[in-house]
């Protein structure tokens, strides 16, 4: 974390940069200015331009090329644009060059309170303490499963609002046989991600097994929730396969785990689920039953343990 929030300050330093630059150039844009200031004509010069427009006029209506009617109307207007000149030329005096100075340092300490503000809030700090955690451990040559179950639970307790905290503890939990461990997480990871229909199909399985493969209300339930938004939600139509094969439905649990392997980016899940259609293939051939349940290029493995098969569906 040290390391980040230095990288953090190396990527300020410009930002400060160019709220010091003004700074050092205020002094040479004020001499600018106030040359080209005294450079622009002034009140006198304008003065001095009326007279001469006047005495031009005087001199017209004493010649009798203008009436006094139009020296008038010409002589109102000389005397407002001299008026409108001198307003323009008007300007305040120019502050001194320091004059100022004190806000760009407030501006320099607000800039590095809210970044550091909006990272906290917005950023992922919390996900890169997770990591370093993780790392800490599996970087032990000596590392063990409950060293790194110990790290993410003191991880749980700092940021108990991260869900990846959750996500990381909960297939160690489930792994290891700490079941209700397990379901904690999962339900914890719920709350804070809202019922998505894989997380409640992982709920689902977990619950299905820690009742001995029962599909009682409560799983059933969960189940109805997520096939309702998704129905073709591998995790638990695989669990549903293993449920028919376990009430001798195989032609269902073949269809079932066909399905899920449609929708399965794991390669390894994928895999056992082939097993178990090729030992539920075996039950129907052996049954008499098989016509067409028989799935398509399907090749049995006679000395394949069927248990053993439908134990890997759900690892």
């Amino acid at each position: 974390m040290t390391q980040l929030w230095l990288a953090f300050a190396i990527l300020l330093l410009p930002a400060l940069w160019l709220l010091i630059v003004p700074l050092r150039r205020a002094e040479g844009v004020r001499a600018a200015q106030c040359a080209a200031e005294q450079d622009e004509p002034g009140t006198e010069q304008n003065v001095s331009i009326y007279r001469r427009r006047l005495a031009s006029l005087e001199a017209a209506l004493a010649r009798g090329d203008i009436d006094a009617e139009r020296f008038e109307e010409d002589r109102l207007e000389l005397e407002r644009g001299l008026l409108e000149d001198t307003e323009r030329s008007r300007r305040s005096p120019l502050k001194s060059a320091l004059s100022g100075r004190l806000l760009v340092p407030v501006t320099m300490i607000v800039l590095v309170a809210v970044s550091v503000f909006w990272y906290r809030h917005e950023g992922a700090e919390d996900d890169l303490a997770l990591r370093a955690a993780q790392q800490q451990v599996l970087q032990k040559p000596d590392a063990s499963v409950s060293e790194l179950v110990q790290a993410l639970e003191i991880q749980t307790a700092r940021q108990p609002e991260n869900a990846d905290v959750w996500r990381a503890l909960f297939p160690l939990y489930r792994d290891t046989g700490r079941v209700e461990d397990a379901e904690s997480a999962l339900t914890r990871l719920i709350e804070l991600e809202g019922r998505r229909p894989a997380l409640l199909a992982e709920l689902a399985q977990l619950r299905y097994f820690a009742a001995g493969r029962t599909l009682d209300e409560d799983v059933q339930a969960l189940v109805d929730e997520v096939l309702a938004e998704a129905p073709d939600q591998p995790t638990v139509l695989g669990m549903l396969g293993i449920d028919a094969f376990e009430s001798g439905d195989y032609r269902l649990a073949i269809d079932r785990w066909r399905r899920a392997i449609a929708g399965m980016g794991d390669t390894g899940s994928a895999d056992a689920l082939r097993q178990g259609i090729e030992t539920a293939q075996r039950r129907l051939e052996a049954s008499g039953q098989a016509g067409n349940g028989k799935p398509g290029n399907t090749q049995t493995n006679g000395g394949a343990s069927p248990d053993a098969a439908i134990d890997r569906v759900v690892d």
